[in-house]
């Protein structure tokens, strides 16, 4: 059996729930502006989920996904950078085909283009250090918890029953957590094990995510093949493991959501 129709069967029925009977995947079926090149909006510089590496190549959590989606579809994966303000315009104007660069999925936004099935889930996490015995945020009522000086995290070391120790930045906070003057910071969770990753900092995520939202790609409206074939592409390797795979290095697990918002086709 053929890759193609291999994924269209495997894939069926989890696309199918968001977006009814599966087509085609012919590169001539995809409705890209040319068939059998993906170009895909990115910022390039939003670490971890694109950024350059010393040699100046593009990488990141969303050109890995995103590259071996092409790869399975047999498409060319061509990254366009693009400033963020610009993004959703040029889509429009049909500069590129998608807009890779991970965006809240909104209300708002779903009047105006079409979501992939969300592929990030994200929110607050608490951090606290490796060797520490917490397994729970619930452990921490009457602990010192850091957070940012004015940010949404701050409601949420009250809602701990935490003392607050406001910082100017996320790594104030995770050297303050390392040397023991705090018990636990309030980061973004995406950010935070690409720091601890990265920097190899003797810290660890408490389970659980805070106040989750998902991150989806945009794609213009009327474009329901392509739509349909990233969905089911993108399920097949989160089921395999493949992306856990690709991002461990960067943040350490798979951020895919449990159970993503569907696209609305």
């Amino acid at each position: 059996m053929r890759r193609r129709e291999f994924l269209r069967t495997a894939s069926a029925a989890v696309a199918a729930t968001a977006a009814g009977p599966i087509v085609g995947w012919a590169a001539s079926e995809l409705e890209l502006h040319n068939p059998g090149v993906l170009t895909s909006a990115t910022e390039g510089t939003y670490p971890p989920f694109s950024m350059r590496k010393p040699n100046g190549e593009l990488d990141g959590l969303e050109m890995r996904i995103m590259g071996e989606i092409c790869n399975r579809l047999e498409l060319e994966y061509q990254p366009v950078i693009v400033k963020w303000d610009s993004m959703l315009v040029g889509l429009q104007a049909n500069h590129f085909d998608i807009v890779g660069n991970a965006m809240g999925i909104t209300a708002e936004r779903q009047k105006a283009v079409t979501f992939c099935d969300g592929w990030i889930e994200t929110g607050a996490r608490v951090v606290v250090h490796k060797d520490s015995d917490y397994t729970s945020p619930d452990e921490l009522q009457g602990k010192d918890i850091g957070a940012i000086a004015a940010s949404t995290f701050i409601p949420i070391v009250e809602q701990l029953g935490g003392n607050l120790k406001a910082y100017k930045a996320d790594v104030d906070g995770m050297q303050d957590l390392v040397n023991g003057n705090i018990e636990a910071v309030i980061l973004e969770s995406i950010a935070a094990n690409y720091a601890i990753t990265k920097s190899k900092l003797p810290l660890r995520s408490l389970p659980g995510l805070i106040d989750p939202a998902q991150l989806g790609w945009a794609v213009k409206m009327g474009k329901p093949n392509l739509v349909r074939a990233i969905n089911a592409t993108r399920a097949e390797m989160v089921a395999e493991g493949t992306v856990a795979e690709l991002f461990d290095d960067i943040i350490g697990y798979d951020p895919s959501p449990s159970d993503p918002i569907r696209s609305i086709l």
